[in-house]
């Protein structure tokens, strides 16, 4: 497979184009050329970019390669900034399968009963790499609805991941041989690909991806989740509520319908704040193809088979960066990297500050139109090398996402204001999060945490007694690695006993206060 995937590279002429990105050390060319890649120019190349010719390449390479391509967008700290903005161009569409296989999966996937449910299933609509998408109505409880179904292309899981596994090995074998590499994370993006895609082939997950969006967001003015059908949805079948909107990229026409295309570029961008930083899970492919428009303005998304989480502490620190460079606070987004881990203790924070400043007073300096939270997102990813940053992968679909929903917007309203449009969201959810009654209950989950894990410490204390005595005996080295397991459990505990007390005093404040 290795092998097949190197002279697919090579008469493609995506290798070609790799090389005039970036030229890898010789043992890599050496490599390369081992398993079958090719120096020599493709013939039918034409004089674009780099980049464009990388993404036509890619695109003639079938599916494993276009969801690479996507991905690789995402890291412009890898690929460069101009390659990353090609790359985000790269389009997944293949040609579709013919009906009378697709009523065959459908048939085979539901079993008779639910299949006949199904009735005037059309032709093929839209056909990507992993999936095609047919119209139908479905009969419930007597009444006819239009629906959307997504089939599976036969065999695609086999293919992807036959070719993940060569590509997985390659990127094991650049990191081992090239030790800079290994703070990007080769391996472990390969790895994310193929769950994240995996995710996507099965589209049981889609639906209840879908079901949760719409359980985060049924009570959000202006947005819409369709309705899953989970008697005829399985692994290889998807059917849901057809759209009857207007897709997002026709501009006119939505003006046509008098929909407020400013408030709608408003709308996109704080929705899609709100669902990162409030509920921590976000639709993380929002292109113009997956938006649509009802006629009463709301947006509705289609395809739910990338999905961003993040986790509340991420949440809040993202929160945080974005608005401390909304204030122009350099010193205190420095701190939160720092807080946070992103950065090592070792640098100085003051030049760290200055690093940020460097990214942040030239975005300000320029016309509002050119202002893009994901573009400072992408600055800061690039900097990552000279503060030796590791990479947040949980950021990187976040990165994209709002690139591409900042694109979304300012073709709906050139003038957007991204800053003024982000901020009251991420002011009120860091107010949200400094709330005392929420800080109490934080402080009250963790304490019930450590209560549970009471009962174990007689038996911690017996077993640090009888050390302690060892020690005082001359039978225990504190030099040893067992000693340094002990301080780290004596550590623990300490932790656990303020924790504790913590939890304590919390609960007799709530209790006085609601008591009083």
């Amino acid at each position: 497979m290795l092998f097949k995937i190197g002279r697919k590279l090579s008469t493609s002429g995506a290798i070609s184009s790799v090389y005039e990105i970036y030229n890898p050390p010789i043992v890599i060319k050496i490599l390369f050329s081992i398993i079958g890649f090719s120096f020599k120019d493709n013939k039918n190349y034409n004089n674009a970019s780099a980049g464009a010719n990388l993404c036509k390449a890619l695109q003639e390479m079938g599916t494993t390669f276009i969801k690479l391509g996507q991905f690789l967008a995402t890291r412009p700290d890898i690929i460069g900034e101009n390659i990353s903005k090609e790359l985000v161009k790269l389009q997944d569409k293949l040609p579709p399968f013919d009906l009378f296989l697709a009523k065959s999966i459908l048939k085979d996937e539901l079993g008779k009963e639910n299949f006949e449910q199904i009735t005037n299933i059309s032709e093929p609509v839209a056909a990507a790499s992993v999936a095609q998408v047919h119209f139908a109505n479905i009969n419930v409880s007597g009444h006819k609805k239009d629906i959307a179904i997504k089939i599976l292309r036969p065999d695609v899981e086999k293919i992807f991941n036959e070719e993940l596994d060569a590509l997985m090995f390659l990127a094991y074998v650049v990191e081992s041989l090239v030790k800079k590499t290994k703070r990007l994370k080769l391996v472990e993006i390969v790895q994310l690909l193929r769950e994240i895609t995996n995710v996507e082939m099965d589209f049981r997950f889609e639906a209840a991806a879908a079901n949760e969006l719409y359980e985060n967001t049924k009570n959000d003015l202006g947005f819409n989740v369709p309705k899953i059908y989970w008697n005829q949805t399985s692994k290889k079948i998807l059917c849901l509520d057809r759209i009857d909107g207007i897709s997002i990229r026709e501009v006119e026409a939505l003006k046509l319908q008098n929909i407020d295309t400013k408030k709608l570029a408003k709308n996109i961008i704080q929705h899609f704040l709100r669902h990162a930083v409030r509920d921590g899970f976000f639709h993380a492919d929002m292109h113009q193809g997956n938006l649509f428009v009802t006629k009463d303005g709301i947006i509705v998304p289609v395809d739910f088979g990338i999905m961003g989480r993040l986790d509340k502490k991420n949440r809040k620190y993202l929160a945080q960066i974005l608005y401390g460079f909304i204030k122009r606070d350099y010193q205190k987004v420095a701190e939160v990297h720092f807080t946070a881990g992103l950065v090592s203790g070792e640098f100085s924070k003051e030049d760290f500050a200055q690093s940020l400043r460097s990214i942040g007073e030239p975005i300000f300096g320029q016309a509002v139109k050119n202002i893009s939270g994901g573009k400072l997102l992408s600055q800061l990813f690039a900097n990552t090398e000279k503060f030796n940053m590791q990479t947040q992968i949980q950021l990187l679909l976040l990165q994209k996402t709002m690139v591409v929903v900042e694109g979304v917007a300012r073709e709906l309203d050139p003038e957007a204001n991204i800053w003024d449009i982000s901020r009251p969201i991420l002011e009120n959810w860091l107010k949200e999060v400094k709330d005392p009654l929420n800080i109490a209950g934080d402080v009250v989950n963790e304490a019930s945490e450590v209560i549970k894990r009471l009962p174990d410490l007689p038996n911690i204390m017996d077993k640090a007694n009888d050390v302690m005595t060892l020690i005082a005996e001359g039978k225990f080295n504190p030099n040893t690695l067992a000693y340094r397991s002990l301080r780290e459990e004596e550590l623990k505990l300490e932790i656990m006993r303020n924790k504790i007390l913590g939890g304590i005093l919390v609960l007799v404040i709530i209790i006085l206060l609601v008591f009083k």
